[in-house]
């Protein structure tokens, strides 16, 4: 079996699901995900393959799709970072402002008379 059958095997790109991105067949988990996981959070492969419940040779072959990618995958992760960020610098979280009043609110409570 040739080494593009394989990965063929394991990883599927459709249009529509994930944005159109390289994920584990039948899953939603991106051949991006699993790079994450594995080259900043420092995950094993096979600790991967167990929490998500994943076959191992389906984690192998992400992995030997993302380093045959590298450079395609990586400017799409970036581009989703910039999108991600201009989103939440226009449309701030009121959640996250709310957290914040109320801790304002907490602090100046608690805060001695003679600070306040």
């Amino acid at each position: 079996m040739a080494a593009v059958q394989v990965i063929e095997q394991y990883i599927d790109i459709t249009d529509g699901v994930c944005g159109g991105r390289p994920r584990i067949v039948d899953t939603r988990m991106t051949v991006a995900d699993i790079a994450l996981m594995r080259l900043q959070m420092n995950l094993s492969l096979e600790e991967i393959s167990g929490v998500y419940d994943l076959p191992l040779s389906a984690v192998y072959a992400a992995m030997a799709y993302y380093f045959e990618n590298r450079a395609e995958i990586d400017l799409r992760s970036a581009e989703d970072a910039s999108f991600i960020d201009e989103m939440r610098e226009q449309y701030p979280s009121k959640v996250t402002a709310k957290l914040a009043q109320a801790r304002r609110r907490t602090i100046r409570r608690h805060m001695p008379a003679s600070l306040s």
